[in-house]
């Protein structure tokens, strides 16, 4: 029998929790979300903190007849994200861009929300792409390609008051990508760049050469001035060594000489006559020829 009592009251409960909802009795209201009760066509009031609620405490009797004569609107308050591909936009040149807008939306004043427009998704994306392209047309090619910061916020500046009327509070609006529709003008852009690109390299590459050149040619100066300098050097410090070898020891001096000129010499490739040292050969030839 107690077994038969807990089975039976387990299965009633839920029943009972739903007849209660049904009827108003509570509710319960979740995290990014909004409750709002209306009765006879007029708003009687809004739950917007999470958690489990009475309505019947926040709105009197009035909502016992809210199940009868009235209605309850749930609503998300989550931040939401929204991105518009390649909306189109002509540059002061003339040039057809492709324009992507990212923008992230939550509503703040649920019966705004509900009652102000008919459809304010549809409405805040048509604002959002109308500002955006109001606000880059004729703007110079350089101009929508790299301020595109500066003219997100102009973008935000412009649908921020018509989208708090719908019960929006917009956050963040930026224009993701600018790209080019004509591929033509890509094809001859791309060409443009790859020749740009060919001539800043071969001047760097011009550049680079001429300041080897330089630098070698400074070094082979420099290199230069020290072996003249070396090369003038040289007899001072040859007889400066010799004058002192002379004071010192003079036969060593002339040995020096000696070798010095033997050296000489030798390098010349002249040729040598050898006479014995005890030979009267230039007397004899003097004779002769006397």
């Amino acid at each position: 029998m107690q077994i038969f009592l807990l089975i039976l009251g387990f299965s009633t409960i839920p029943i009972i929790l739903t007849i209660a909802r049904a009827f108003g009795i509570y509710t319960c209201v979740n995290e990014c979300e909004a409750q709002v009760f209306t009765l006879f066509g007029k708003v009687i009031g809004t739950l917007n903190k999470s958690g489990l609620h009475f309505p019947i405490s926040h709105f009197g009797l009035r909502a016992m007849l809210i199940p009868f004569f009235g209605k309850r609107y749930v609503v998300s308050t989550a931040l939401r994200q929204h991105y518009l591909r390649s909306q189109m936009v002509n540059s002061e040149e003339g040039t057809p861009m492709g324009v992507g807008i990212w923008y992230e939306m939550q509503v703040a004043d649920p019966v705004a929300y509900l009652f102000i427009n008919a459809n304010p998704d549809g409405s805040l994306q048509a604002n959002v792409t109308s500002s955006t392209i109001s606000t880059l047309s004729n703007l110079e090619m350089e101009t929508m390609l790299e301020d595109r910061h500066s003219l997100s916020r102009t973008v935000r500046q412009a649908v921020s008051p018509l989208s708090e009327k719908w019960g929006y509070r917009l956050g963040s609006v930026y224009i993701r990508k600018v790209e080019f529709t004509d591929m033509q003008m890509v094809h001859n852009i791309t060409e443009k760049v790859v020749k740009r690109l060919v001539q800043v390299t071969s001047a760097m590459k011009q550049d680079g050469e001429n300041r080897v050149g330089l630098i070698k040619s400074e070094t082979a100066f420099k290199v230069s001035q020290k072996m003249a300098e070396a090369a003038a050097a040289r007899p001072e410090i040859v007889g400066q060594k010799l004058n002192e070898i002379a004071k010192k020891d003079p036969e060593v001096l002339d040995t020096v000489l000696e070798v010095m000129e033997i050296d000489k010499l030798l390098e010349a490739g002249a040729s040598i006559d050898i006479l014995p040292q005890s030979s009267n050969l230039l007397l004899q030839v003097g004779g002769s020829r006397g």
